[in-house]
């Protein structure tokens, strides 16, 4: 049997304010995330004798961190089913960049393993199963841009535009425990409207700790200021800035000094991995 192909796009917090902190320690936050059509890919090899493997080219990632494993042990203990699956990870999302691939491959695992084990379980139910993984892999289930509040799980499909993104990853890792743990970290942002977003009223309240503890990020981020206002995605470590066209992006990208990496990206109000699997 070939082996079935499925994405897990990146997305981008167009912006990120935290409005309070839970007496259990999250944070009450607001954002919108959207997605960009930059994806890791994964391969399902459907197996009869429930059987997990996982196999994946980000070597840097120890496998008892991997959401692709944990994601597919916890579909299989809920629905109580007999199948397995052997499942291959090509790694492209930076990892600890900010960009929710972690969470988007927890997402993907638990849609594809319903449609192939054909559990038949609704979103909401997923939903529900992912955000024990992460607050983010519900965003992905649904595959709609979202504007999200509560720890980021209360989600409100909305339209965007889908303009082109430059999207700059300066080297480092970001631990995002170790940023809302920071005593700096603007708590008690009001919250803000949609209005507020399209008129520019907000930001990500990270961006100062996150380019104060590590160089790298600001320095990435004043150069890509050069070109368009640049924005810190989640707690980073990644930068994006916005380009009404592909090939303006692309123009900036020839710029970008040799010790970043980077890559052009639009933006999508579905998610490929939805697209995807309607194929």
């Amino acid at each position: 049997m070939n082996d079935i192909h499925y994405l897990a796009p990146a997305k981008l917090n167009l912006f990120l304010h935290i409005t309070s902190q839970r007496p259990d320690g999250y944070h009450c936050l607001q954002t919108i995330f959207q997605f960009i059509d930059y994806c890791d890919d994964l391969y399902f090899n459907q197996r009869t004798d429930g059987v997990l493997s996982c196999q994946s080219t980000a070597k840097e990632l120890p496998p008892e961190q991997d959401l692709v494993l944990q994601a597919a042990r916890v579909l299989q203990e809920y629905a109580h089913t007999s199948f397995g699956v052997d499942i291959r990870v090509n790694k492209k999302i930076p990892i600890g960049g900010g960009l929710g691939g972690g969470s988007s491959d927890a997402a993907t695992v638990l849609l594809a393993l319903n449609n192939m084990w054909q559990l038949g379980l609704s979103y909401d139910i997923l939903a529900k199963i992912g955000l024990r993984l992460g607050a983010d892999v519900p965003v992905f289930i649904y595959g709609q841009a979202a504007w999200a509040e509560g720890i980021g799980e209360s989600l409100r499909p909305i339209t965007l535009e889908e303009p082109w993104y430059l999207v700059i990853h300066p080297g480092c890792f970001v631990s995002t425990s170790d940023i809302f743990a920071e005593k700096d970290l603007t708590r008690n942002r009001l919250s803000i409207t949609m209005d507020d977003f399209i008129g520019g009223r907000c930001t990500n309240v990270c961006e100062e700790i996150v380019c104060r503890r590590h160089p790298q990020v600001k320095k990435a981020m004043e150069w890509l200021n050069q070109y368009s206002p640049a924005r810190l995605t989640g707690t980073g470590a990644c930068l994006f800035a916005r380009f009404e066209e592909r090939k303006q992006a692309q123009a900036v990208l020839s710029e970008l000094p040799s010790e970043w990496h980077g890559f052009v990206a639009q933006g999508k109000n579905t998610s490929p991995a939805h697209n995807n699997m309607l194929e």
